[in-house]
């Protein structure tokens, strides 16, 4: 099965009483135009999109077929990440953190309460982090939300 764009969310109406295969995409495979991939249930699918996908990435419950009773959807598993917590009496380590991450070229993301971040794990991000004076990081396992993200690329990258 070729898919070639995003028919809408799991949650949409015309999708309502159809069974579910979800299609593992990984983080850093969201803003990719090509996937070969094998759904939950073992069917095979190839994922072709245009260069929207640059932008907008794959999210969450993002429905790539319908065959069938059965909507086959992205699902963007957990990874390890890094949650930022910037101590309220330190808000001025916000932008030092939002900087020394994006120098990195990691993306990142907002938390879920005020004053935390979240970007995916590394050790020598975590050590770095953990240097800043008023800022602490804990690693802990995340469904990234790529509505919540702050960074303009979620593209993984390294020097």
């Amino acid at each position: 099965m070729i898919c070639e764009k995003i028919l809408g969310k799991v949650t949409d109406g015309k999708f309502k009483g159809k069974k579910v295969d979800y299609v593992d995409i990984f983080w850093d495979e969201a803003f990719k135009k090509l996937h070969r991939k094998t759904s939950g249930n073992g069917v095979e699918i190839g994922i072709r999109l245009d260069d929207s996908v640059l932008t907008k990435g794959l999210n969450q419950d993002d429905v790539l077929a319908v065959e069938g009773d059965t909507v086959f959807a992205v699902r963007i598993p957990p990874c390890e990440c890094l949650i930022v917590r910037i101590d309220p009496h330190h808000p001025e380590m916000t932008a030092k953190v939002c900087y020394e991450i994006g120098n990195r070229h990691a993306p990142l993301f907002w938390g879920k309460e005020e004053g935390t971040f979240i970007t995916p794990y590394n050790e020598p991000m975590r050590v770095m982090l953990e240097k800043l004076h008023g800022v602490s990081a804990e690693v802990a396992e995340v469904q990234l939300d790529f509505d919540r993200r702050i960074s303009a690329s979620v593209h993984s990258h390294t020097h």
